[in-house]
């Protein structure tokens, strides 16, 4: 049985200690903050709750699969899991709006055929076939194995582009191919939303993002009874009933090293503790930045990571008035002018709101991280909130009070500003994130800012890699 330290409490860091207890190792989580998941967060006031993280979860299969492998509660025991149907309502810059189905192929080419007119559906599905052979040519280096010491092969763009222009070339990012392969502005958006959601510029990310869309839409869109939130409940539970440790406020300040191996690691207070592997849940930008680890003393050591430069901002809406009957969960309002593209999500969970009477909203839009002297986050929250008026019928009518949480809020709770993005191929491998082994050994890392990368799936597929890293050592080759 090994002593094993994990620095945060994240969903990718708790998704590897509760695998690594119940391999038998003695487990002590060590987060800085006050309480447990990390960026899965939560706001209440006056009977209103509200997600501050992610709203909605893609690929639940993960977490079904941590349940399974972690205890005797299937996933579906421990939380209400409920597809959210349409999976999201489009509003265009233009006024056009459209009703995606979830899961379902033949429905999406039927839904944007009917509102963008005949032929965006087949095109919209073209590229969705495209991105089927994108991401089938990726899933398993991306997501279910290791990063290779050399990851030059997930570097070669991975989707098969149409060629145009007088030499034939490809385009090589996203936004290429909403001018060249959907050839309409409202198609072009779409694709772009996906990216933006996750903190991608589509100009500049790789035609291999192409895989976000095809995801979800594939996959399907889920929502957790009671707010996202209560997942971060269960896994922290599941964590305490395979005995894992947790010390709370509880800053780790270095890790141990002895003979280019880590050993440990000395908290805030000064304590020194000891152990024979240590997992790093803690973002790589936030482990650089404050000096937590040196790479074997030696800076050009420090692994790759995302450089996306984008956080979020998102604003909790009190709302009197009953939710309309013909409201969606999740509508996406597309850019115009000034103001930003933000998802407006609206669950209509009695557990997130006081009564019937009325209602808890989130508006959330991604923005770039200006120096902090150029920041102005109450225009962009006044900006992202008129955004949403589209949304939400006479949401200045409603609105009883808001409140904004802003790229310091995710600093202050998660030790960085920024939000990670998935694993993406293509691109010279300038959109993976940090190898989960680490250069100094015995040091792994886990969560976000590891691969495969940002998100709720993402971070337990870190957990899963990290956990079989350390159990099966050098022979691990991945999930099966």
């Amino acid at each position: 049985m090994a002593r094993i330290v994990v620095i945060g409490a994240g969903m990718g860091a708790m998704a590897a200690a509760a695998r690594l207890a119940v391999a038998g190792h003695r487990v002590t989580v060590y987060e800085r903050t006050e309480t447990y998941g990390g960026a899965v967060r939560r706001f209440e006031r006056d009977g209103f709750a509200f997600d501050t993280g992610p709203g909605l979860l893609h690929l639940p299969a993960v977490y079904r699969d941590l349940f399974v492998k972690t205890g005797k509660e299937p996933l579906e025991e421990c939380v209400d899991l409920v597809q959210v149907d349409p999976a999201s309502r489009q509003v265009f810059a233009d006024g056009t709006r459209v009703d995606l189905p979830n899961a379902s192929r033949a429905g999406t080419v039927a839904a944007l055929d009917g509102a963008l007119g005949a032929g965006a559906g087949e095109r919209w599905g073209d590229f969705m076939v495209r991105a089927r052979e994108a991401w089938d040519r990726t899933r398993r280096p991306l997501l279910e194995e290791p990063q290779p010491a050399d990851p030059a092969a997930l570097g070669r763009e991975p989707y098969p582009a149409l060629k145009a222009g007088f030499l034939r070339r490809p385009t090589t990012t996203l936004a290429g191919i909403g001018t060249r392969e959907l050839r309409d502005s409202r198609l072009a958006a779409l694709l772009d939303a996906y990216a933006t959601a996750y903190g991608f510029d589509p100009a500049t990310a790789p035609a291999a993002a192409a895989v976000l869309p095809y995801l979800e839409q594939t996959f399907g869109t889920w929502y957790v009874k009671g707010g996202i939130r209560a997942l971060a409940d269960a896994v922290y539970a599941r964590c305490l009933r395979r005995r894992v440790e947790f010390v709370f406020d509880a800053a780790v300040r270095d890790v141990l090293k002895e003979d280019g191996r880590a050993t440990g690691v000395r908290l805030a207070s000064g304590e020194a503790v000891e152990a024979d592997q240590v997992v790093a849940g803690a973002p790589v930008p936030a482990l650089l930045r404050d000096h937590v680890v040196a790479w074997g003393g030696r800076d050009d050591l420090a692994p790759h990571h995302q450089v996306l430069g984008t956080g979020r901002v998102t604003v909790c809406l009190a709302l009197r008035g009953a939710r309309e009957a013909d409201a969606v969960h999740r509508t996406v309002v597309h850019a115009a002018g000034e103001r930003p593209t933000v998802t407006v999500l609206r669950p209509g969970d009695p557990a997130l709101r006081p009564d019937d009477g009325h209602e808890a909203v989130t508006v959330t839009a991604t923005v770039p991280l200006l120096p902090e002297g150029e920041r102005d986050w109450r225009t962009v929250a006044d900006r992202a909130v008129a955004q949403a008026e589209s949304a939400v019928p006479d949401l200045r009518g409603r609105l009883l009070w808001r409140e904004v949480r802003t790229p310091e809020d995710t600093l202050r709770e998660t030790g960085t500003a920024e939000v990670p993005g998935p694993a993406l191929a293509g691109g010279a491998g300038k959109w993976l994130p940090a190898p989960n082994r680490s250069p100094l050994a015995g040091l792994h890392l886990a969560g976000g800012w590891s691969h495969p990368g940002g998100g709720l799936p993402h971070a337990g597929m870190s957990g899963a890699l990290v956990a079989g890293l350390i159990v099966e050592g050098a022979g691990f080759r991945g999930s099966r």
